[in-house]
């Protein structure tokens, strides 16, 4: 698209910064957290993860769009960040599976973004000031004006946005990876009957269900305000607690939740939000990173191994108030030293603070979910 066609559009930061460049996608204003993501790939993946509900996201990667938008690779019903920043934006996708393109996805969704920027400079600020609120708009090209809409936003410490991208009702999973896709079929093999594990749903992502089908697992999904006596009902092999948004603390019912859940020793696994509402029922605090962690090539490992993961997430658990007695950690991202696993000394209960379902982002974590099956295989005996 010539930029003489492209409409002009202002991105505030709530220091005052400001950038301006052109829309893509829809038009209008938005106002969210801006943070950013250094993955190469998978941008769709990113859009329509939960765990950016209330983020407008930078992609640090120059080229955004090239492979279009195609049904397969959603994580979610639609897009589910504020807005999208990027330094360049194909209008016209190649790629045999795309069916859309990523500006009129966007539109389509009322999701605003700004591109023509030095995404460069913005993601060296916001590395050094930490994530902050900011707004875009292609209506308030004012920059006094769009900025005390910015500064009114609440901070996203406090907020409990899983409220808002958790399932209303219960459903059941079944959809398995598919084949073409299948990496670790030697692995899959399941004799017997199903595994039934209920997934306490804070955002989840279509790639994780996805991995726990593949593994032999009957997946119920319930909504983030289902009672721990609601969730025994289905007699569970196994809870798993799914990655969501927002501060972990806020989500005092799902808190509340796996604490009760605890004292019925089943096997459970956690991912990222759900690592973290772990951390909060078994008595340790969580704290908010600077600008947090997002992207497809974290390390994390503890002893001798380390595995390439995908993060996305603003908060950490506080390692020095993890009840000793009681969990140890099992993962550290190898970058800054926080906790990014944590397993139960006793009882079949781990976390890890990334997305082993590698949607979008590297399969050396997927082990994780066989020894969830593993646990939940023991624990029949």
């Amino acid at each position: 698209m010539p930029l003489t066609d492209s409409i002009p559009a202002l991105l505030v930061l709530a220091d005052g910064t400001t950038y301006r460049g052109w829309s893509f996608g829809a038009t209008g204003t938005k106002i969210g957290e801006v943070v950013f993501n250094t993955g190469m790939t998978g941008y769709q993946e990113v859009l329509t993860d939960p765990s950016y509900c209330g983020q407008i996201v930078i992609f640090t990667y120059p080229e955004l769009g090239n492979t279009g938008i195609n049904l397969e690779d959603e994580e979610s019903a639609r897009p589910q960040v504020q807005g999208a920043i990027a330094r360049n934006i194909c209008h016209r996708p190649s790629n045999w599976r795309s069916t859309q393109s990523l500006p009129d996805y966007l539109n389509q969704h009322q999701i605003p973004g700004i591109y023509g920027i030095d995404t460069r400079a913005l993601t060296r600020k916001i590395r050094t000031l930490g994530a902050m609120n900011g707004g875009i708009s292609t209506s308030i090209l004012d920059e006094v004006e769009l900025l005390e809409l910015v500064q009114a936003a609440p901070s996203m410490a406090g907020l409990n946005l899983a409220r808002q991208v958790s399932t209303p009702t219960m459903y059941e999973w079944t959809d398995a990876t598919i084949p073409a896709w299948e990496f670790n079929s030697e692995s899959l093999v399941n004799t017997g009957e199903p595994f039934t594990v209920v997934a306490l749903d804070f955002g989840v992502k279509r790639n994780i269900l996805r991995r726990l089908a593949s593994y032999g697992c009957r997946v119920i999904v319930v909504p983030i305000d289902t009672s721990p006596e609601e969730i025994l009902k289905y007699n569970p092999d196994g809870i798993f607690l799914s990655n969501g948004p927002g501060d972990p603390a806020a989500v005092t019912e799902g808190i509340a939740t796996a604490k009760a859940l605890l004292e019925s020793q089943k096997p459970i696994f956690g991912i990222c939000m759900g690592h973290q509402i772990l951390g909060h029922a078994l008595g340790a605090e969580t704290y908010k990173l600077k600008f947090g962690h997002r992207g497809l090539n974290q390390p994390a490992g503890l002893q001798q191994k380390i595995e390439i993961t995908s993060q996305n997430h603003s908060f950490a658990i506080d390692p020095n108030s993890l009840p000793v007695g009681v969990v140890e950690v099992s993962h550290l991202n190898l970058n800054d030293s926080t906790v990014a696993g944590v397993r139960h000394k006793s009882l079949p209960i781990f976390s890890v603070q990334y997305h082993p379902e590698a949607s979008p982002g590297p399969h050396d974590a997927d082990y994780l979910f066989e020894q969830f099956v593993q646990a939940m295989r023991t624990s029949r005996l």
